[in-house]
């Protein structure tokens, strides 16, 4: 139990599943539950965890927040599904004058305001996102034709799976993006220019050398250790959305997702199976990745216990930033040195972070590929878990948090897209190919369903 400003808080720790929270603040005998979501699977377990409550007939308030969270989240997705009160909290400093409404007498007309308020972004949500979807086999015949007669797929230099342990920190450190930084401490505007922010640029100023000094610490002392593993496979499409990789001797398939809202005459309805060439015209190549900064918790346990909050987050954001600049590193690397279909490649830091060179890594629960599930897949082809650590908790999020996986694509028209809505027709052509059950697709792509 932790001492909070007078209140009891039960800290349960990183992606605790829904029966353990709930069991736990029914036996505490908690007032309030309150989730916070740092990572995107936890946005789906938040949704579950309002269900649940619901179907147990619990009364505590749910609050929701976190870096990856929002108020309009919380309004369309998470405060339909229990009616004892939802409500989303911006920053932790406004968590005390909420939770000392709820414990008092205003309790009623704080909810119902708040509950007004959701109301009122749903149909605003409603209104904006409402588009006509066409049917799947139409979305697929819309797909994008890329010129495979006149493409030559590069063979990767690495065969197989590399490992790479206890990876150069400072190597790291070149390739670190200070705008996501100073968006986790909610200062907006991008780097170098909230420097000189109006409101934010002298406490951006102070808080960037701040940083600085750590991340020489981190780099000279050793605090993190990066460990990291790739690999590269022979690939082929369908023509549709699966891709079939050859590794060990056996076929592996991914399955991809596609847009399925009605567009304009000439505009395409993307998947990631386009980028990779069908079978009938030839062989192609594929990648995997999955790096993962481990040391970050012993620090922040450190700082946690002599009630240093500021030092205890940013050592949490600064592993967040190694771990992408290592992804950053390895896949600059691997475009030049371990695959090689850009050898002749010379681009900035900053035209790293703009995205300027060919290829994509897009990974599992992001816009192009929103299905978790499939990191299975990329989990089993690299063992990831043997080779560098990283475990999956039941909602498939990683652990250690400072994880990233995705997958690698090199052909110079691959791009990065948002699947957005799809129809029933392609949720069920998907638990088909996946051999998965309707129940169990509806859970994981509820996100993206229509």
């Amino acid at each position: 139990m932790l001492g909070c400003n007078g209140y009891d808080v039960i800290d349960m720790g990183v992606m605790v599943p829904a029966d353990k929270i709930l069991d736990t603040a029914e036996r505490e005998g908690a007032h309030i539950i309150g989730l916070s979501g740092l990572i995107t699977p936890s946005l789906d377990e938040m949704v579950h965890v309002a269900h649940e409550m619901k179907r147990r007939n619990m009364k505590q308030p749910l609050l929701i927040g976190g870096a990856t969270t929002s108020r309009m989240h919380t309004a369309v997705k998470i405060a339909p599904q229990y009616d004892n009160g939802v409500m989303h909290i911006l920053d932790a400093s406004r968590s005390v004058t909420a939770v000392s409404t709820l414990l008092g007498k205003e309790k009623s007309v704080l909810l119902q305001k708040t509950n007004d308020e959701y109301e009122g972004l749903r149909q605003q949500f409603a209104n904006k996102n409402k588009k006509d979807l066409i049917a799947y086999k139409d979305a697929i015949a819309a797909k994008e034709q890329l010129d495979w007669d006149n493409y030559i797929p590069t063979k990767p230099a690495v065969d197989g799976v590399q490992v790479f342990k206890d990876f150069d920190l400072g190597e790291i450190a070149k390739y670190l993006d200070w705008s996501p930084f100073f968006i986790a401490w909610e200062m907006p505007g991008r780097y170098p220019q909230v420097l000189s922010d109006e409101k934010f640029g002298a406490e951006a100023t102070k808080l960037l050398g701040e940083a600085q000094k750590m991340v020489e610490r981190i780099v000279n002392e050793k605090w993190f250790t990066a460990d990291g593993v790739i690999g590269f496979w022979p690939a082929t499409s369908n023509n549709a959305d699966t891709i079939t990789i050859e590794a060990n001797g056996a076929e592996v398939k991914l399955e991809s997702l596609r847009q399925q809202s009605k567009k304009a005459a000439g505009h395409f309805n993307f998947s990631l199976a386009d980028f990779v060439m069908p079978k009938e015209k030839g062989q192609d190549y594929m990648g995997a990745f999955a790096v993962t900064i481990h040391g970050a918790k012993k620090h922040i346990d450190q700082f946690a216990a002599e009630f240093d909050d500021y030092n205890k987050i940013m050592v949490q954001v600064l592993a967040d930033r190694f771990v992408e600049a290592f992804a950053e590193c390895l896949h600059e690397k691997s475009r030049k040195e371990y695959w090689g279909y850009a050898k002749e490649e010379h681009l900035t830091n900053k035209d790293l972070i703009w995205e300027e060179y060919d290829g994509i890594r897009p990974a599992p629960g992001y816009p192009a590929c929103p299905d978790h599930t499939e990191k299975h897949k990329l989990f089993d082809l690299l063992k990831v878990t043997d080779n560098i650590g990283i475990t999956m908790t039941e909602s498939l999020a990683m652990d250690p948090p400072a994880s990233v996986c995705g997958w690698y694509f090199a052909h110079p028209k691959s791009h990065y897209f948002g699947l957005g809505k799809i129809g029933r027709d392609q949720l069920e052509d998907y638990a088909k190919r996946k051999g998965m059950s309707i129940e169990d697709a509806e859970r994981w792509l509820s996100p993206v369903l229509e």
